[in-house]
């Protein structure tokens, strides 16, 4: 066995304890719906209560709350009562920069200018989503054919 091949070898068999991956899941699983992420975005700006939040975002009341209790829950938003009210914010400005990094990923791969990218990555993609929506399984059946 050489070198190279030893390193990998250790390398796969290292315990995946050693990352926080269940945490960073939980923390991409609340950012991955476009209002949450939306939400995220404006309180970027700063701190907010949530009849600002309804009237910026064009949403209704029940929708923000359900929405901030996601974010709320995964340690992304803090909330502050204020008299009657509660003001929310993003728990680290770090936050957003993450998603910044995500937008600027997906502009190159729709641009072709990310390794790997190109129209093909987001067909291919758009294509497993469709299998997917429509009861198609784990979306390889979709994958192949939309390929």
């Amino acid at each position: 066995m050489t070198a190279v091949s030893a390193s990998a070898a250790a390398t796969q068999d290292a315990p995946l304890d050693d990352h926080p991956h269940a945490d960073v899941a939980q923390i991409l699983h609340a950012l991955a719906e476009p209002t949450r992420l939306s939400l995220v975005h404006t309180l970027a700006g700063g701190t907010y209560r949530v009849v600002e939040l309804t009237s910026t975002l064009g949403l209704a009341q029940s929708t923000v709350s359900a929405h901030l209790a996601v974010l709320r829950l995964a340690g992304l938003v803090t909330a502050t009562p204020e008299g009657r009210a509660t003001r929310y914010a993003l728990a680290d400005p770090e936050i957003d920069e993450v998603l910044a990094a995500a937008e600027r990923f997906v502009a190159r791969q729709r641009e072709g200018q990310a390794p790997g990218a190109g129209s093909s990555t987001w067909q291919h993609l758009e294509a497993a989503r469709r299998g997917l929506a429509a009861g198609g399984g784990d979306g390889r059946l979709a994958e192949r054919a939309g390929g």
